[in-house]
């Protein structure tokens, strides 16, 4: 804002700020980054991490932390900043939440999955006791830069990963984005997600579907950001899959175990008589046209029921189900009646 620029110009003190960035972006960004800050005069300490599920813990927090205190930041002034994927938009909000009660973060996503989703919110956190996020708060960034370039990067899987994301939002509230997805997916996981010029028939496909992507998952979680209404939307596809995640890693990233997850539920939705057997179909086809697995071996019942049991005890005792009603509509079952939504 003009009235920080004047302040930055004017102030006697150095501009400083404390960047955690994910090891693998800072092979290919970091020397940017640090020529970025050195360029403009900021006195900067960067700490690249190992950010995966894997090492999505208190540890971790605490080490940043660590640094943080050597570093000694100015709490009001010096917002720290994250950039990486999701794990590590996460790990560096539960640390900024933690220090000093709470420190201003910024978050930077790097990959297609937190571009569209961890950006989005108050929400982080860390895996405890085999658990995902069973550690975590709300406190969402002071803002969040969001630049696709970083995008063109990353492997083929992990932008499929990201799809999975979106996908869910276009089932729960938007039939324009699946049908996006459905007739330009494939040119998106080619291109990733850059904007190309000479492809007329797919428009700014990359554009258009993140931006609509964004805008759903921000009307759903605007009204309850402190998720005081249990039934969420953006909860279809996380019933099941923390649960099978956590089981199977490292061989499912987290878009992909949400779309089992979501695969499944559409057969549920099915069997209740919400979605037609052609809907049934038409989802499952734009799932494997994404390159997103529909199913996995360690989806057992046992597993089933035991994310179903967590679920319980998440939604206040009640199964809290949310299921597509159709193409881009929804509802939530197992609310109050344990009766299935009405079909839109």
């Amino acid at each position: 804002e003009p009235q920080q620029l004047e302040l930055t110009s004017t102030s006697k003190r150095k501009l400083r700020r404390f960047i955690v960035i994910d090891e693998v972006v800072d092979k290919l960004y970091g020397s940017k980054i640090r020529e970025y800050f050195k360029e403009n005069n900021v006195q900067h300490k960067i700490l690249a991490l190992p950010t995966t599920e894997e090492t999505k813990s208190m540890d971790v927090v605490l080490n940043i932390l660590q640094e943080v205190q050597d570093f000694s930041i100015d709490r009001r002034t010096e917002p720290i900043i994250a950039i990486g994927g999701g794990v590590c938009l996460d790990i560096v909000g539960l640390a900024a939440s933690l220090y000093r009660r709470r420190t201003p973060y910024i978050r930077v996503p790097t990959t297609l999955l937190s571009y569209v989703d961890a950006s989005v919110g108050a929400k982080n956190g860390v895996n405890f006791l085999q658990c995902k996020n069973k550690l975590g708060g709300y406190t969402p960034p002071v803002a969040s830069f969001l630049d696709r370039s970083f995008i063109q990067s990353i492997p083929r899987r992990h932008i499929s990963n990201g799809l999975g994301e979106i996908l869910k939002m276009a089932l729960m509230k938007h039939k324009g984005l699946f049908d996006l997805l459905k007739s330009h997916g494939k040119y998106l996981l080619d291109t990733k997600f850059q904007s190309c010029s000479g492809f007329a028939d797919h428009r700014d496909a990359a554009l258009q579907t993140t931006r609509i992507a964004i805008e759903t998952m921000l009307e759903e979680l605007a009204p309850n950001l402190w998720e005081d209404d249990l039934d969420r939307l953006v909860d279809f596809g996380h019933l099941i899959s923390p649960e099978l995640e956590m089981q199977v890693l490292p061989s499912l990233m987290h878009g992909e175990a949400v779309n089992i997850d979501m695969a499944f539920m559409t057969y549920v939705a099915h069997a209740r008589g919400l979605v037609t057997a052609e809907e049934k179909e038409q989802i499952l086809q734009c799932m494997r046209g994404l390159e997103l697995p529909v199913w996995h071996s360690g989806c057992s019942w046992a597993l089933i029921q035991r994310a179903l049991r967590e679920r319980l005890k998440h939604g206040g005792g009640q199964p809290r189900m949310p299921l597509p009603t159709g193409l881009g509509v929804a509802g939530t079952a197992g609310r109050d009646t344990g009766e299935p939504p009405e079909r839109a």
